[in-house]
């Protein structure tokens, strides 16, 4: 994840209190079936969707998982990180942080929403956040991850601003206390932070998101032959646009291999080898990177209790038409 420094955590528990108490009462009103009556074949539709985008391209894993986080973690999981800018308003899309966003996660979510609209039953009556939620949990399946049931009823966001985005999200090189404090702010725990950074078991990462730990100094951390290879990968003066994998075994498996990659010093970005080399998150790495039953479970929770933060219900959200213009 490509992503700024933390900035000004802990001025913001105070007001979480608040914001985790509503939330916990908006999130309270998600079913597994709340389309039942209304869309009733709505999640079959999505995978449809989801499985031809996939087909066509497999960075869409990796990008709509990005996106649904990015999302989540600013002002909920309400859709707004989709909304383009317009006028005077620079939405969250275009905050320097989101510029990384891969277009296919983007792509996934609008064509899944023309899928679901084109059934007349359905038009309308279906969230862009509710999409982008199904999406991801389909992509993780179709890399080979687990498959799990999925809580519906958000409303798409009233709000996207740039503005909102600054000190929300992980840095590249974020410390484990940084990153552990940022979690509690959206009310997830240091497990569930481990768990849903295996996720960077599918994806890329820009050269210039660590080309700080391979330089004329290669970070200790970092396993040395690991680190020629990703010099080789990333030389000096590279095309910023250039990415490597963030799993260099099996890149495009959704599998615990991110953590068995921790144990041999090839974690990509120093925030995620921070997670073995501390020895407060190394007993997780290592009870995952045994056991891929253990880590998909962990996941699946952690992952289910993302897509409860911030959820916008009642007057505070609506059903976009388009998931990238406001209605």
């Amino acid at each position: 994840m490509q992503m700024r420094q933390l900035q000004g955590i802990f001025l913001l528990f105070p007001i979480t209190l608040c914001l985790c108490l509503f939330s916990q009462l908006a999130y309270s009103q998600l079913t597994q079936n709340h389309y039942s009556n209304t869309c009733p074949n709505v999640e079959s539709i999505v995978r449809a969707a989801v499985t031809k985008k996939f087909s066509e391209t497999a960075i869409t894993v990796g990008a709509t998982i990005r996106l649904f986080f990015h999302d989540c973690f600013v002002q909920g999981c309400d859709a707004s990180v989709i909304v383009a800018s317009s006028g005077n308003n620079t939405a969250e899309k275009d905050h320097s942080i989101n510029l990384s966003l891969a277009g296919d996660g983007f792509d996934t979510v609008i064509r899944a929403k023309a899928a679901v609209d084109a059934v007349p039953q359905c038009t309308n009556r279906v969230s862009c956040a509710d999409i982008l939620t199904m999406a991801t949990r389909d992509v993780i399946a179709l890399a080979g991850g687990p498959s799990y049931a999925v809580e519906l009823g958000r409303l798409d966001g009233l709000r996207s601003s740039a503005s909102d985005v600054n000190g929300r999200l992980p840095g590249p090189d974020s410390s484990l206390d940084q990153l552990t404090n940022l979690f509690a702010v959206n009310g997830l725990s240091m497990s569930d932070m481990i768990a849903l950074s295996g996720a960077h078991t599918i994806g890329f990462a820009h050269c210039t998101t660590f080309s700080n730990r391979i330089s004329s100094t290669v970070d200790p951390t970092m396993n040395p032959t690991y680190a020629r290879q990703l010099q080789g990968a990333c030389p000096a003066n590279a095309n910023p646009n250039l990415a490597v994998g963030l799993d260099p075994v099996t890149p495009r498996a959704f599998d615990n291999q991110y953590f068995k990659n921790l144990q041999q010093g090839m974690g990509l970005l120093r925030s995620d080898q921070v997670l073995f080399t501390d020895t407060r998150s190394r007993p997780f790495v290592n009870s995952w990177a045994q056991s891929t039953a253990a880590f998909q479970r962990a996941f699946v929770n952690a992952i289910t209790k993302l897509g409860r933060v911030g959820v916008k219900t009642g007057a505070n959200g609506n059903i976009r038409r388009n998931c990238a213009v406001m209605n």
